[in-house]
């Protein structure tokens, strides 16, 4: 089943405890399309670049099986970047410079090439870029599955709000699904946001795992307990790729579907953290991969008897 990966292709600029880069590869779409790609081979990825992106990272796109005919690349302009400092929790980040670039125009155009696409992967980006993605698919995915972010909620919540009644899969942290909605209980957060018009929500809780919600079950992931975490950026991008890449490989969007999808997601998502940028994830094997699921399974499975 093919798949389509819409969002950011991006320079980051990271600081955390245990280090800085220099200005790396980073970006919504780098990361979920990169995570995806061990999952699925029919990738199709739609962002924008400057010419100072560097076609070796191109090239490494298809070498994941990632299409790139939907990259525009903008001659004579600048790519994203953001610069981004972590706190010592690694929870908690400051934004030292955000530099919009070519993404201040981006007008995300689909080839015809992707349009039978049944998997669609809407990044963080700006709303109406996102309802523009849906506007132009000639026909609707079997799966939209979208990401956001606070920012989004704070200066475009009405263009939000439109989106979410169309995706089928809305995906945010703990603390967007409490901004979102204005309730503390994610139980009672979810059912809100349910109630909006998607039939499934994952609310992300980093080193605390991952909850999806659909009607009235629930399921629970935790994140694997890494002794190193180095740089959690991209780590929500990358759960997510690992989770859509699985539904579009099993060809299977039930609630136990999505259940196993969750489960691959939060192990690419503990890849990423243990390297800066895509360093991790670039290059994994697949047994590297089955570990560590085999990790999560481990890590949950247990015996008991009710007395």
């Amino acid at each position: 089943m093919s798949l389509l990966v819409v969002g950011t292709v991006a320079f980051d600029a990271i600081e955390t405890p245990f280090g800085k880069t220099d200005k790396i590869i980073g970006g919504a779409a780098t990361y979920a399309s990169l995570s995806a790609s061990y999952f699925t081979k029919n990738i199709n990825l739609v962002g924008v670049v400057g010419d100072d992106f560097p076609q070796a990272m191109i090239k490494e796109f298809n070498n994941h099986g990632i299409k790139t005919e939907g990259l525009q690349i903008k001659q004579g302009e600048k790519s994203f970047f953001w610069s981004g400092k972590y706190h010592t929790d690694m929870n908690t980040r400051d934004t030292l410079d955000t530099q919009l670039n070519v993404l201040a125009s981006f007008d995300p155009i689909i080839p015809d090439s992707y349009q039978d696409c049944e998997f669609l992967m809407l990044g963080n980006l700006m709303p109406k870029i996102q309802m523009q993605v849906m506007q132009r698919m000639k026909k609707r995915p079997k799966l939209i599955v979208m990401d956001t972010m606070n920012f989004w909620m704070e200066i475009a919540m009405e263009d939000l709000m439109e989106n979410i009644k169309m995706v089928d899969v809305l995906t945010v942290n703990d603390a967007e699904a409490r901004q979102l909605t204005n309730e503390y209980s994610l139980v009672k957060a979810a059912k809100k946001i349910l109630s909006w018009g998607p039939k499934y929500l994952v609310i992300k809780k980093g080193e605390h795992g991952a909850l999806l919600f659909h009607n009235n079950q629930v399921f629970f992931a935790p994140a694997l307990p890494l002794e190193e975490v180095f740089d959690p950026t991209g780590a929500g991008d990358t759960f997510a790729g690992g989770f859509i890449g699985y539904l579009a490989h099993a060809r299977d969007i039930s609630f136990d579907s999505m259940k196993r999808g969750i489960i691959y997601g939060s192990a690419m998502a503990s890849f990423c953290v243990e390297k800066f940028g895509t360093e991790r994830i670039i290059g994994l094997t697949q047994e590297e991969v089955e570990e560590r699921v085999q990790e999560f399974i481990d890590l949950v499975q247990f015996d008991i008897t009710l007395v």
